[in-house]
């Protein structure tokens, strides 16, 4: 047996030790095993006979559990083992929560701590009580347009003639015994920012550096209007839309595909932590991000986005009326939309990454020969890329022969390419490939 994260050992027995106890019960269980050093050498425990009464009495007095406690001969030593088993209810010791995470033991305070109470009641954020908010923080022109756009997407249209604010909040449960939930006042309230400071989104245009913030601008409201908002913001003063001609027709698109836009930044207001730092957008030359703070679901990996899976929302009641109200279309495949939607429109496959405490996902605008030369490359090297762009690979001698060089300048130009990022090498030797990826 050996020292790992559900198996503690400790060479005599201390009170103090229950805050162990009480750290396995708040996670996956355990064993706390009382008479090994550090190292796990046996070296036993002299009063066992009282510790087998003592232990048990204190582990339920004092955590209100039953554990196992076992005596063990081991190498003619005694040895008492304490197996502790998960607890769906969260425990405490002396007014404080423990969790056992990994090797260690941590005392759970603030967010974490009310992230696990949550958790542990089977409740999310978005479904507890506000006991602040009455009926009159509710906006009824925001229930009024809601119902309007829950009629047209068919999904709600039994509530078409109702006039009772009270009645379309329990329809879409959120109220609980008629008291408002947190998801009410984030989707309809009057003033979110009231109740949650940091409700709002913040978009940032930006220069070359994330230092060179050259305007920004903060929106606020309910999440249905913030989505409006935002989208027309960026549309009027962060993005640039090309313009062209069908005859007489004066037609104007985006610089990034709209529906995913979109789908990101509705997935920004619906997933994000409301406890936490407001949405961030960042505009840059060659990229968007849209960043919320938050954490994947437990299980889930960046590259479970990609792909189709199941949809675990942060706030499933501000989910579920979003998709009441046909702002998502379907469930689990707005992040393959998005996806879809840029390779679509011939950009690069968007990112998906976890940083900053948050999730960010950046679209990337198609490659041009201004933004590559100021990446430092040169003719040959942008012929490569472009080439690329292509043919979805390139190898040695092919850039020998597009760019009429030889074999040794191909390399050094092709290990460039790849140590800045803009290149992944695949393969060896003789049938090594370049492919093309993001900066």
């Amino acid at each position: 047996m050996s020292e790992n994260q559900n198996i503690e050992w400790k060479e005599s027995w201390r009170d103090e030790y229950l805050k162990w106890i009480c750290g396995f019960a708040n996670a996956q269980g355990g064993k706390l095993i009382i008479g090994k050093s550090d190292n796990g050498r046996t070296i036993g425990i002299e009063n066992s006979k009282k510790l087998l009464e003592d232990i048990p009495n204190k582990i339920q007095s004092q955590l209100g559990i039953i554990c196992d406690v076992n005596l063990i001969e081991e190498n003619t030593n005694e040895i008492i083992e304490i197996v502790v088993k998960p607890y769906d209810n969260a425990i405490s010791y002396q007014g404080k929560y423990h969790y056992r995470s990994g090797s260690t033991k941590q005392e759970l305070k603030g967010k974490a701590l009310n992230d696990f109470l949550l958790k542990k009641s089977g409740k999310t954020w978005d479904d507890v009580i506000e006991n602040r908010a009455t009926l009159d923080d509710i906006d009824p022109n925001a229930i009024e347009a809601f119902i309007k756009a829950a009629v047209i997407s068919k999904r709600m249209p039994f509530i078409e003639s109702e006039t009772n604010t009270e009645i379309v909040l329990d329809n879409l449960l959120l109220r609980e015994n008629g008291l408002i939930k947190r998801s009410a006042i984030v989707l309809f309230g009057k003033n979110p920012c009231k109740f949650y400071i940091n409700a709002f989104v913040k978009i940032g245009r930006f220069g070359k550096t994330d230092d060179d913030l050259i305007f920004q601008e903060v929106v606020e409201g309910n999440a249905f209007q913030i989505a409006d908002k935002t989208l027309e913001i960026l549309d009027k003063k962060f993005l640039i839309s090309p313009i062209s001609y069908d005859g007489l027709h004066r037609i104007e698109k985006w610089e990034y595909p709209y529906k995913a836009v979109r789908e990101t930044i509705i997935n920004a207001i619906v997933h994000r932590d409301y406890f936490g730092a407001p949405v961030q957008i960042s505009v840059y030359d060659d990229k968007i991000m849209i960043w919320n703070e938050g954490k994947l679901p437990e299980g889930f990996s960046i590259e479970d986005l990609k792909k189709k899976h199941t949809s675990r929302p942060y706030n499933p009641t501000i989910a579920s009326v979003f998709f009441k109200g046909g702002l998502i279309e379907a469930w689990g495949r707005g992040t393959i939309n998005i996806i879809s939607e840029c390779i679509k429109a011939g950009l690069p496959e968007p990112s998906f990454e976890s940083e900053f405490g948050g999730i960010s996902v950046k679209l990337f605008k198609p490659y041009t020969e201004k933004y590559l030369t100021e990446k430092g490359l040169n003719k040959r090297q942008i012929k490569a890329v472009f080439y690329c762009k292509e043919n979805d690979f390139i190898t040695n001698s092919i850039y020998q022969t597009i760019s009429e060089t030889s074999e040794r300048t191909a390399t050094r130009d092709l290990e460039f390419l790849t140590e800045i990022g803009l290149f992944e090498k695949v393969g060896e030797k003789k049938g090594t490939k370049y492919k093309l990826i993001r900066v």
